[in-house]
């Protein structure tokens, strides 16, 4: 299956009856070329185990199929679903495909003997992008994520503390995974044509990857949800010390404890231990 140009997947589309649903972020990838520079990012070799978001119409499906993995997809459009059954699923038996919703099926209904080593290569529906990876980061992880995503979003993921764009989610991939300078990617190379900007990332798993415990990720949530605060008004009353352990952390590390959370460095986050709910 190559990648089908606009008018064609126009047309398919029309066959199909179907049409893009804006409310599931769906632009379809029409540009062979970031097909292949999505595998080759992911480093994809027969016998790999990738899971997918959102297939579409299956051109991304089809070329990982190709090169030998064994894909695991999930997909919410019921339409596009039975598309996929009919067209790939029945001649790939190495294709995994669900019908549902990612963020309910964030691995795609990948089972658990297959979690221990795994990639995601994923055109990521716009919506959901940031709740999925919060989901995907609480583990187990990937291998490695090759992600199409909104520019912005990418950015999110990659900033540097003291920007306005470093948050939570920033804090929770960095943590775990090297961010490879991401590929621009023109909005010529779908259909419908989006809005925003695109951008394709790479991000490859650290070999001590950091995960926080779920009360320590709500923790740093509240913090970014206050973020023009100092570090230790916001901390105040949600730890047994107020914090001061931690703070006096980061006075030793050379950082002002009246620090807003956005200037607080991602090393010093996995410092951070929020008890468990009592």
């Amino acid at each position: 299956m190559m990648p089908l140009s606009p008018s064609a997947t126009r047309d398919l589309l029309a066959q199909l009856g179907l049409a893009p649903k804006r409310f599931l972020g769906q632009n379809f990838l029409v540009d062979g070329n970031i097909v292949r520079k999505s595998l080759a990012l992911a480093e994809i070799q027969a016998g790999d185990t990738v899971v997918e978001i959102g297939p579409g119409l299956g051109t991304l499906t089809a070329a990982l199929l190709e090169a030998g993995a064994e894909v695991w997809a999930v997909e919410k459009d019921r339409g596009l679903h039975t598309y996929l059954a009919g067209q790939l699923a029945s001649r790939y038996p190495a294709l995994h495909l669900q019908e549902g919703d990612a963020m309910d099926h964030p691995l795609a209904g990948l089972p658990d003997e297959r979690r221990a080593a795994f990639k995601i290569v994923a055109n990521l529906p716009y919506a959901i992008s940031t709740p999925w990876m919060d989901a995907v980061l609480a583990g187990p992880l990937p291998q490695r994520l090759v992600l199409m995503l909104q520019q912005e979003a990418a950015q999110r993921y990659t900033a540097s503390p003291g920007t306005k764009l470093f948050g939570a989610i920033s804090i929770f991939l960095q943590a775990a995974y090297v961010t490879d300078r991401g590929h621009a990617v023109a909005a010529a190379c779908f259909h419908p044509r989006p809005d925003v900007d695109s951008c394709l990332l790479n991000l490859v798993r650290r070999p001590a990857p950091f995960v926080f415990t779920q009360e320590t990720r709500r923790l740093i949530r509240a913090c970014f949800q206050q973020r023009r605060k100092q570090i230790g008004a916001l901390l105040r009353g949600r730890l047994p010390d107020d914090g001061a352990g931690w703070l006096a952390g980061l006075a030793a590390a050379g950082l002002d404890f009246r620090a807003r959370p956005e200037d607080v460095p991602v090393a010093h986050w996995q410092q951070l231990h929020a008890p468990p709910p009592a």
